[in-house]
């Protein structure tokens, strides 16, 4: 079994390689969209996980997630041997493309945080103009015992 650091960097020059070759060598126009954003590799350096997030032409249209899966599927092959090209490694990896969901994650995040915002606005403008709800000072002092 190899140990966590080499693995870390090999998932790490995975990613870089299959980037580069999305770039420079695959010329799936399919693929034109489509960002590297993590890998990762088993102990036994088997089996590598590439992850991956489309965006889409503007930034009104949505992505194409089936067409790059499926563009990601048919050069896998190709990939594979860049690879095993580029890392020198005894037994080149498989390669699982995994879309990653984490752009959409945090849109959803920040969507959220700005509702907090809002809501924390109005109380905010609310608090401005209210009133006790009793007396402006509760806290009054004691009647001394000669008053009453």
């Amino acid at each position: 079994m190899a140990d966590n650091a080499r693995a870390r960097r090999l998932a790490k020059r995975i990613a870089q390689i299959v980037a580069s070759a999305l770039e420079h060598e695959v010329k799936d126009p399919r693929l034109g969209n489509v960002t590297i954003t993590d890998a990762r590799i088993t102990g036994d350096l088997r089996d590598a996980t590439v992850y991956y997030t489309v965006l889409g032409e503007t930034l009104d249209a949505a992505p194409d997630f089936a067409g790059a899966a499926a563009a990601l599927e048919s050069a896998r092959g190709v990939l594979r041997t860049k690879v095993g090209q580029g890392t020198g490694v005894r037994y080149t990896p498989t390669l699982t493309f995994v879309a990653d969901n984490i752009p959409s994650e945090a849109r959803n995040i920040d969507e959220l945080l700005a509702k907090a915002r809002e809501a924390d606005a109005e109380v905010a403008r609310q608090a401005t103009a209210a009133q006790p709800a009793g007396e402006a000072d509760p806290y009054k002092p004691a009647k001394d015992a000669d008053e009453e």
